[in-house]
This record gives structure tokens, C-alpha cells and sequence, in this order.
């Protein structure tokens, strides 16, 4: 029995482990969201960098991304840790368990964030900025006394509004002369709002006790299982809107994507509902084939019809010539 206390109480001490635990390398796959930024740009400004450039940029823009991803985990990190506490696995994680000294954490924050923004300064202006607005963003999450991840509705939409930062790292490492389309933008945050309000669904349907998830999450203290799922089809309907918007002005074949954006999107609400879901822990979806099938699938469909024109759509989907005037003139 002394041996498991001894255990114990050295896990409990700050650790280089620790340290790099709370800098959440294994999330940086969530920067797959800068990839479409990347896939986009390179199909509407085909007459870009060379091969050898773009690659350089591509690992330098990724790196310095995932870098200020990092930056903003560990400030989470610290300042969860009273409410991490109160979660029945959470409370494991490094510094509610006592694993990080709080001031290095800290000094690894700011480190963490000068190193991503150097890098980043190396590709673009427009990079940079974009880099130090998503790092704003991790503050605005999580400092008081704005804190957004404490308000119900705004703590979804300030968190997925990384999703379009992410897109616009991608667009500006393949050029800084122009920005992407508006609708794009909006359909990309909202499908970002899809997403995390099912994790706020699952995480709340796993804890079960209201008043329980109401300590760990403030705006649990508001949402339920009807208020989140209303939430879900608002902000599926709104991506979906603005990516229709987008197809229609700019790239009619992807209209050929919808089923299988559909099918990605209802299979991810699916795992929500999932006990133990691994909607809750973003990093773990690999462990759900079908999900990942269909993400694949829909990936290289996507990309093969931003690249390949179908004329025969144009036919099947014609443009309208009548305006509202046309439709309204009284006959001479």
C-alpha cells in the first residue's frame, strides 16, 4: 500500500510531462481545417506559387499554427483547472492533478506564441495578423471578464470562429493578394458551431446530473438536451445556406457534394448520441470507421470537383435571366 501512495504522490508533482501534456500536441489535428483554406485558394488562383515554395509554406504555416493552437490550450488549461476539478475525467487531466508548475505554464504560454508567430511572420503579413487574431481568440475564450466559454450561444460561436481563422491560414499561405468568398467563410464557422454544440450534447448527456454539468460548464446552467439540438439544426441549416450561396456564385459543381456533406453531418450528430461519445474528445474520431469513411469520401469528391469542370451542369442548372423588374413590368 506505501508503494501505490508513493506512486501517487509523485504524479501529483510538476513534470516536464506535464508541461507538455497541457500543450496539446495530439490536438493539432484539428488544423486539418486549415487544408480546405489551402485546396480552395489553389482552385480559384490556379496561377500560383510552384510546387517547391508552396510546400515550404504549407509545413511552416502549419507549424506555426499548431503552435498558437498550443499557445491557447495551455491558457485553457490553466484556467480550467477549478472547473476541470468538478469533472468526473477531466479532473485527471495535468494541472488539476497538480502536474504543472503554474507560473512556467504561464512563460510557456507567451513562448509558445512568439514562436508560432515568428514562423508565421515568415510566410505573409496577412498570415501573421491572421496567427494573432486566433490567438486573441483563445483569450477572449477563456479570461475573464469577457470569458466567452461561460456565456451560453456566444461560447460556440467564439469558438468555432477558429474554424474560418483556420481557413484564411490556409488561403494566405497559397497568396496574401486577395480573400476568400464571405459566404465560404460564414458556411465554414457555422458547420464549426455544428460541431461544437454536439460536443456540448454529448458532454452533457455523458455527465447526466444538471446541476453537476451547470458547475463544470457555466452555460450548462442554461442549455438541455432540446436547446442543444435546436441549436445543432440552426447551425446546420446556416452552413448549409451559405455553402449553397457559395456553389451558386462561384463553383456550381460541388453542388454534387451534398449528399455526402449530408451524410457527414448526420453521422457525426449520430456519435453525439453515442455513450462515452467521442464527440466530447475531437481527437479520438478516428476510432469511428464510418465517420471517417465518409469524411474521406466526401473529401476527395470535393477536391476532385473544385478541380474538374462538368458543362453539363450549367445546362441542368441554368442561370436565371429574369430579374425582379422583368417579373413585375406590366405588359406595354
Amino acid at each position: 500500500m506505501g508503494s501505490q501512495t508513493d506512486i501517487r504522490t509523485d504524479e501529483r508533482k510538476p513534470s516536464v510531462t506535464g508541461h507538455f501534456k497541457i500543450a496539446r500536441v495530439d490536438h493539432w489535428v484539428k488544423n486539418v481545417f486549415v487544408l480546405p483554406g489551402i485546396v480552395v485558394a489553389l482552385s480559384l488562383q490556379p496561377d500560383g506559387l510552384e510546387a517547391g515554395p508552396l510546400l515550404r509554406r504549407i509545413v511552416l504555416g502549419l507549424l506555426s499554427t499548431g503552435l498558437i493552437a498550443s499557445s491557447n490550450y495551455v491558457l485553457n488549461e490553466i484556467l480550467d483547472a477549478p472547473f476541470d476539478r468538478l469533472h468526473p475525467t477531466k479532473r485527471l487531466r495535468p494541472v488539476p492533478s497538480g502536474q504543472v508548475h503554474i507560473p512556467i505554464a504561464y512563460v510557456q504560454w507567451l513562448v509558445l506564441m512568439l514562436a508560432g508567430a515568428t514562423i508565421g511572420w515568415m510566410i505573409s503579413v496577412p498570415f501573421l495578423v491572421t496567427l494573432v487574431v486566433l490567438w486573441v481568440m483563445g483569450i477572449v475564450y477563456n479570461v475573464r471578464p469577457i470569458r466567452s466559454k461561460d456565456l451560453p450561444y456566444i461560447d460556440v460561436l467564439s469558438e468555432a470562429v477558429n474554424n474560418p481563422l483556420r481557413f484564411l491560414l490556409g488561403w494566405f499561405i497559397v497568396g496574401s493578394g486577395t480573400i476568400p468568398p464571405v459566404s465560404l467563410l460564414i458556411s465554414y464557422w457555422m458547420v464549426g458551431c455544428f460541431f461544437m454544440t454536439i460536443k456540448r450534447f454529448a458532454e452533457y448527456r455523458e455527465i447526466g446530473k444538471p446541476e453537476v454539468a451547470g458547475n463544470y460548464r457555466r452555460p450548462f446552467r442554461f442549455y438541455n438536451d432540446t436547446r442543444l439540438i435546436v441549436a445543432i439544426m440552426f447551425y446546420a441549416s446556416i452552413s448549409m445556406l451559405f455553402f449553397g450561396a457559395f456553389i451558386v456564385r462561384y463553383r456550381l459543381e460541388l453542388v454534387l457534394s451534398f449528399p455526402l456533406v449530408a451524410l457527414v453531418m448526420a453521422t457525426y450528430l449520430s456519435i453525439g448520441f453515442k455513450k462515452d461519445s467521442a464527440a466530447q474528445a475531437p481527437e479520438k474520431l478516428y476510432e469511428e470507421p464510418w465517420l471517417m469513411a465518409s469524411v474521406v469520401a466526401c473529401t476527395i469528391l470535393i477536391v476532385v470537383l473544385l478541380f474538374v469542370d462538368i458543362p453539363v451542369l450549367y445546362k441542368v442548372f441554368p442561370a436565371s435571366v429574369q430579374t425582379w423588374s422583368d417579373l413585375t413590368r406590366l405588359p406595354q
